[in-house]
């Protein structure tokens, strides 16, 4: 990878940590618990759970890829990072630049 390239990805890569970062303190918000005393009724209760559930869900998948792109700003001068981590080719700048965390290359990703 020249120089350049990994200059732009490093680059790429803390805009998105600073993007997840965001949207995790926004799901944060959205995924308090459903306080019991709350006067709502019986199938609003019910639906305030299951959206709780899916926002869990969002939270956990927001907080999986924030650990990958900070994984991946502290290797990304390793000289081998952007090689394949199966077939040790070198990974596509456009998916790198798309998926910065990617350690796969495209085939070995299906």
């Amino acid at each position: 990878m020249a120089p350049e390239e990994r200059k732009l990805l490093k680059k790429k890569i803390i805009e998105k940590i600073a993007e997840t970062e965001k949207k995790i303190k926004g799901m944060e918000e959205s995924s308090k618990p459903i306080s019991p005393e709350n006067s709502i009724g019986r199938v609003s209760r019910m639906d305030a759970i299951n959206n709780k559930g899916v926002s869990d869900a969002a939270l956990r998948n927001a907080k999986r890829q924030l650990n990958s792109l900070q994984l991946a700003l502290t290797k990304v001068d390793a000289p081998n990072f952007g090689n394949c981590s199966n077939c040790k080719k070198t990974i596509q700048p456009a998916r790198l630049m798309f998926m910065p965390q990617s350690t796969l290359c495209v085939s070995c990703a299906r």
